[in-house]
């Protein structure tokens, strides 16, 4: 959850460096590195872009994003994109609030992940086709 957002985020990619924050518990990435030796981003094989384009729920906002914010979910993203070779999804939300109800959130969150699993459907089509 992004306290500061307006919207929801769906993220296309995770970083490798850059973390110079600890969490909570005070654990820090050595020297800023998710992954030693890794790719430096790793993108997730759902077109986040085009999933923003094709969702439509009343009054949310649905955006790209390519930068997570080099902290815990970013983190956690990269390394998710690693292990699953591209199949994860960061979905970034507001907090609830008086223009964001549970529900409507829940809507928006089921919307987006039927299109989600949609657009990982062309793309694995696409690559038996190839």
């Amino acid at each position: 959850m992004d306290s500061s957002a307006k919207a929801i985020f769906l993220e296309q990619c995770g970083k490798n460096r850059g973390y110079r924050d600890s969490d909570v518990r005070g654990f820090q990435p050595e020297d800023g590195v998710c992954l030693p030796g890794g790719p430096e981003v790793r993108l997730s094989v759902v077109n986040m872009k085009e999933v923003c384009r094709r969702v439509a729920v009343e009054n949310v906002e649905v955006a790209f994003s390519r930068d997570a914010g080099r902290y815990i979910c970013d983190y956690t993203y990269y390394l998710s994109l690693h292990l699953g070779t591209g199949h994860a999804a960061l979905i970034h939300v507001p907090p609830l609030s008086h223009w964001l109800s549970a529900s409507l959130l829940g809507k928006a969150l089921r919307v987006i992940i039927q299109e989600m699993l949609e657009e990982i459907g062309k793309v694995q089509t696409q690559s038996t086709a190839a």
